[in-house]
């Protein structure tokens, strides 16, 4: 039976679902900058609190509040200290006194309120020659806590900074690091063993035997998983061999624990469909999912791992990914982030077969000003085949089952490979 493509995507999502809440999660501690665009493992709490100490939000002078609330409402002077740099310990303020202050610099015992330099007189600091002796005048009063950063008023120690979960990014990067913390607990990848089919099939490189063909979806796929935040522990061609691909799968998987198995090719109809002739006994589905391309689809567990089929084109291999497992892992490990979907107006006349989710190749331009939305151009024809299309795209176009036609300046539905172009 057909399934559709809303249908399959679920029964991807299921079987990772499935396979990811039984398994023991595993981690890795990992240094701030290599953490980035990894998922917290763990509840991370602040070692300390944020700022450490009560400090100056302004250049200025440190003084006691109470020192300049006469009765009388006039202006204060006040005897000028030593002054105080970010970066030292702050001795004790006596009363009657100001200290100068710097941005950031610790507030001294005594001190609660900071006067910001251009509401003094004079409004600019004594130098060192000048201040021994010196006053300074204040028209205006102050209250505690004036131009205070008091410490924890960030975060307090012992609160969670950042929860198990958290996709990390600069911004909880820079948390980190401010609190002190060097490393931190990153869920490992997920783990991919890779297996192109086919004796077509050879390493870029190679020369070419008549009938031969470069291998292009390892690469492809490779990366493409590579971006998505999961790790390929082993790639490589497999022959069209049943009894060989068993051999060679077992050995692999012995060598290398993954997470999940990817093939492409050898999961259609015909006659020496390696993937299909080897594991359709171990219970594995190969089925039609009414998409075009990325027809064949296989999908089930091998020695307890879960298993994935893509076809062997190009196109059909990078189009299943993107609809099937890119948005699995997305959803279950935090990584990647979805695709940006936007609507768009196709440039020219478009058609599909009426049965099938079509997915072209686009090249997307965003809209001119606001109000108005983006337009898609096809690049390349519907075939599966057709690589350079792909690598001049910037999108993927979407047509819906039981859409038959899709005529210029229709709005359409794509899906952003570069979110640069958003």
């Amino acid at each position: 039976m057909t399934r559709t493509v809303e249908e399959h995507r679920e029964a991807v999502h299921r079987l990772l679902e499935t396979s990811l809440a039984t398994a023991p999660q595993r981690t890795e501690t990992v240094e701030l900058v290599q953490a980035a665009g990894r998922i917290l493992a763990v509840d991370v709490r602040a070692p300390g609190s944020l700022p450490p100490f009560d400090n100056s939000q302004m250049d200025g002078y440190a003084v006691r509040a109470a020192d300049l609330a006469p009765a009388s409402g006039q202006a204060v002077q006040l005897h000028v200290s030593d002054p105080i740099p970010a970066g030292i310990a702050a001795p004790v303020l006596a009363a009657g006194h100001a200290a100068p202050i710097m941005t950031g610099a610790m507030l001294p015992a005594g001190a609660d309120a900071v006067v910001p330099i251009e509401r003094a007189v004079p409004d600019t600091f004594f130098t060192d020659g000048q201040r021994p002796g010196a006053t300074v005048c204040f028209p205006d009063g102050a209250a505690a806590g004036d131009f205070v950063r008091r410490s924890g008023s960030d975060i307090r120690a012992g609160t969670v900074a950042l929860a198990a979960g958290t996709r990390l990014g600069a911004l909880q990067l820079g948390l980190l690091a401010a609190l002190g913390i060097p490393a931190v607990q990153v869920r490992a990848p997920f783990r991919v063993l890779l297996l192109s089919t086919g004796d077509e099939v050879v390493e870029p490189g190679r020369e070419l035997a008549p009938g031969q063909i470069h291998d292009a979806n390892s690469t492809l796929l490779a990366v493409s998983l590579q971006e998505a935040g999961a790790e390929v522990a082993r790639a490589r061609i497999v022959t069209d061999s049943p009894d060989n691909f068993r051999a060679q799968l077992r050995e692999d998987l012995e060598a290398h624990p993954v997470d999940l198995v990817l093939t492409s090719g050898g999961i259609s109809m015909g006659a020496y469909e390696v993937v299909r002739l080897a594991l359709a006994s171990d219970g594995v589905q190969f089925l039609p999912v009414a998409m075009q391309p990325g027809g064949p689809q296989g999908i089930g567990t091998v020695h307890g791992i879960p298993f994935l089929g893509f076809p062997g084109n190009p196109v059909s291999s990078l189009v299943s990914f993107e609809v099937f497992l890119r948005p699995a892992l997305g959803a279950l490990t935090g990584r990647p982030a979805p695709r940006p979907q936007l609507p768009a107006l196709l440039s020219e006349d478009a058609h599909s077969p009426a049965a099938k989710h079509q997915v072209r190749r686009g090249r997307y331009t965003p809209p001119a000003g606001a109000g108005t939305i983006g337009r898609v151009e096809l690049v390349g024809g519907p075939g599966s085949h057709l690589l350079h299309a792909l690598a001049t795209s910037n999108a993927l176009v979407h047509i819906p089952a039981g859409t038959a036609a899709v005529p210029a300046g229709a709005e359409v539905t794509v899906w952003l490979l570069d979110p640069a172009d958003s």
